[in-house]
C-alpha cells in the first residue's frame, strides 16, 4: 500500500549555535525573556537587535532574519515566540509556526535553540521530556502533506518543473549538556506520534477507490509485522459465521467484502491491563438506499477515520512499548445503495443477539461498532474500552469542528479522556447519557431502533451503543466527525487530521 513516507532524523547536540549548519536556526523567546536575552543572543550572532519593535514573542509569532556576513553558519534565523511558555498550547502553537516557515522556505534541516528548556519547564511544570515531545511532534505534524496522487503533468511549464517540497529531513536540537539525555526522549517519541498521526492521516486522505476493508485489513497486517503486535484478519464468511447481523447488514449493498480486524498489543507480564479500542471503518458512505445529497459526498472517504485511529495507535503504542495491553477492532465495509442493499424497514440481529429495526441506512456506523463492541467484551474482556467513529452530523451542530462529543459511563475515564484533550490539544466533550433518550430510539417491533428522529442525534446515537457493552462500566465513546476531517475551508490543511490518536496515547500513558 502506498503509505507515509516521512523520514526525519532527529538530532540533540550541545554545540555552539554559530556551528550549526541548518536551513533555518530556531530562536524561541517568551514575552518575559525577550527584553532580556534577545539582545545578548542576536548581538553573539552577529545580527542586528533593531528588528526586536517588530517582534512581540506572543506564541506562533516569528520574525525571519537572512544573516548574510553575520558570524552564524545557518542559512536563516528565526525569532519564535512561546508566550508566556506555561500551557502546551503555546509550545504547540510555536512548533506549528517553525513547520509554516520552513515549508515558505522550503528548507530541509531546522535546529531549534533549545537551552533554555529548563527554565521553560519551570515555567510550565512540564517535563523537559514534555517540552521537546511537544516541539518535535508539532514540527513534524505541522510538514504533513498529501500529495502523491499528482502526477505533475498538468506543470505548463516542464522546462520550468522543481521537485516539490518534501517537508523536514532533519531536526536539530541545541540544549545544554545535562538536558541531553531527557531531550533525546521526548524527540523520540515526539516523532513516533507525529508518524502515527501522518498513518492515520493517509488512510483517511485514500479515496474509496484505492481503499476498501481489504486494504485497511492489509495495511494493519503490514504494521502488525512490521512493529511487533498482532493482526487477525475475519473475511466475510468468518464474519457471516460469527453472526455479525450488523456489519453483514451494511455491506449488502456493496461489491466490496468487509472485514473485520483485530490488533494485539501486549507487552506481556509487564502489562498493567488491557484497553480496547474499537474504530468505525465505513470506507465510503453513501448512505446506502438512504442516500446522502451530493453536495460533499466526496468527503464520505473519512468515514473510517476511527478505523485509522486505531490502527495508528496501536502501532505508536507498539513502538513506545506502553506498559498495557492494548487491543485495536476494527469492522470495515463501505456503505453502497447496490440492488441487494438493507432497506429502511428491514429488522437485523446483530452479533449479541439484539434484533434492530433499521430506520435509516445512513446509520450505519453504530451497526458495525455494535458488533464490533459486543466481541470485543465478550472474547476479551477488556479492563476498558473506548470506540471512536464519525458517528453524527448532529455532534458537529452541537460542538462545531473543532471538539469531539464524548459519552461514558465512568466518570474517572471520562475525566481522564478530557485531561488527555486538555494537554493534547484534542479536546473532548461529555455529553449526557440520562435514560429518558431511551425513549427515542424504542422500535416497535424490534428490539431497538437504530435512529432517534431529529433531536439529539449524537445522543441517541451513542445511547444506540450502550446496548451493545452489556453491563461493562468502564466505556467510552468518542464522536470524532467534526474535528476528524479539514474540508476545503478549513484554515488547517485539507484532509484527514489524525484527530484521536494524540488524544489516547496520552491517556494511555498517563493511566
Amino acid at each position: 500500500m502506498m503509505m507515509i513516507a516521512m523520514k526525519t532524523e532527529t538530532t540533540v547536540t550541545k554545540s555552539s549555535l554559530k556551528n550549526i549548519k541548518a536551513g533555518l536556526l530556531v530562536l524561541p523567546f517568551s514575552v518575559k525573556s525577550l527584553k532580556k536575552d534577545a539582545p545578548k543572543v542576536l548581538g553573539a550572532l552577529g545580527l542586528n537587535d533593531r528588528a526586536l519593535k517588530d517582534f512581540k514573542a506572543a506564541a506562533g509569532d516569528t520574525l525571519l532574519f537572512y544573516p548574510g556576513g553575520a558570524s552564524v553558519k545557518a542559512s536563516r534565523v528565526l525569532l519564535l515566540g512561546i508566550g508566556e511558555g506555561a500551557a502546551t498550547e503555546d509550545y504547540r502553537k510555536a512548533g506549528t509556526s517553525v513547520a509554516r516557515q520552513a515549508a515558505t522556505c522550503e528548507v530541509q534541516s531546522v535546529a531549534v535553540d533549545a537551552s533554555s528548556i529548563v527554565e521553560w519547564s519551570a515555567r510550565s511544570a512540564l517535563s523537559l521530556e514534555d517540552i521537546a515531545e511537544l516541539l518535535t511532534g508539532s514540527i513534524l505534524n505541522a510538514t504533513y502533506r498529501f500529495d502523491r496522487l499528482k502526477s505533475g503533468k498538468m506543470e505548463k511549464d516542464k522546462k520550468k518543473k522543481k521537485a516539490s517540497y518534501e517537508g523536514i529531513s532533519r531536526l536539530i536540537f541545541r540544549v545544554n549538556a545535562g538536558s541531553i539525555k531527557d531531550v533525546e526522549k521526548g524527540t523520540v517519541s515526539g516523532m513516533v506520534i507525529a508518524e502515527s498521526q501522518g498513518v492515520a492521516r493517509d488512510l483517511v486522505n485514500l479515496p474509496g477507490n484505492l481503499l476498501n476493508a481489504v486494504d485497511i485489513a492489509r495495511y494493519a497486517s503490514e504494521s502488525a509485522e512490521k512493529h511487533g503486535y498482532t493482526a487477525t484478519v475475519f473475511d466475510k464468511d468468518a464474519i457471516d459465521h460469527l453472526g455479525m447481523g450488523g456489519l453483514m447488514a451494511v455491506n449488502k449493498g456493496s461489491k466490496e467484502p468487509p472485514t473485520f480486524t483485530i490488533l494485539d498489543y501486549n507487552p506481556g507480564e509487564k502489562s498493567k491491563g488491557t484497553v480496547a479500542l474499537v474504530g468505525k471503518g465505513v470506507t465510503f458512505d453513501s448512505g446506502g438506499i438512504s442516500i446522502k445529497p451530493a453536495n460533499g459526498m466526496d468527503e464520505m472517504k473519512c468515514d473510517m477515520a476511527g478505523a485509522a485511529v486505531v490502527i495508528a495507535t496501536v502501532e505508536a503504542a507498539a513502538r513506545l512499548g506502553l506498559e498495557y495491553r492494548i487491543l485495536g477492532f476494527i469492522p470495515s465495509t463501505d456503505n453502497m445503495p447496490g440492488g441487494a442493499a438493507q432497506k429502511p424497514g428491514d429488522v437485523i440481529t446483530t452479533y449479541s443477539g439484539i434484533t434492530v429495526e433499521v430506520g435509516n441506512t445512513d446509520a450505519e456506523g453504530r451497526l458495525i461498532l455494535a458488533d464490533a463492541l459486543s466481541y470485543a467484551i465478550e472474547t476479551y474482556k477488556p479492563d476498558t474500552i473506548i470506540d471512536l467513529a464519525t458517528l453524527t452530523g448532529a455532534c458537529i451542530v452541537a460542538l462545531g469542528y473543532g471538539v469531539a462529543g464524548m459519552f461514558s459511563n465512568d466518570d474517572n475515564l471520562a475525566a481522564a479522556l478530557y485531561d488527555a484533550g486538555q494537554v493534547s490539544g484534542e479536546k473532548v466533550w461529555r455529553l449526557p447519557l440520562w435514560d429518558e433518550y431511551d425513549e427515542l430510539i424504542k422500535s416497535e417491533v424490534a428490539d431497538v431502533h437504530n435512529t432517534g428522529g431529529r433531536g439529539a442525534g449524537t445522543i441517541t446515537a451513542a445511547k444506540f451503543l450502550q446496548n451493545f457493552i452489556g453491563d461493562h462500566k468502564h466505556w467510552a465513546h468518542i464522536d470524532i466527525a467534526g474535528p476528524a476531517f479539514s474540508g476545503k475551508a478549513g484554515a488547517k490543511a485539507h484532509g484527514g487530521t489524525g484527530f484521536g490518536v494524540s488524544l489516547l496515547l496520552d491517556f494511555l500513558r498517563n493511566m
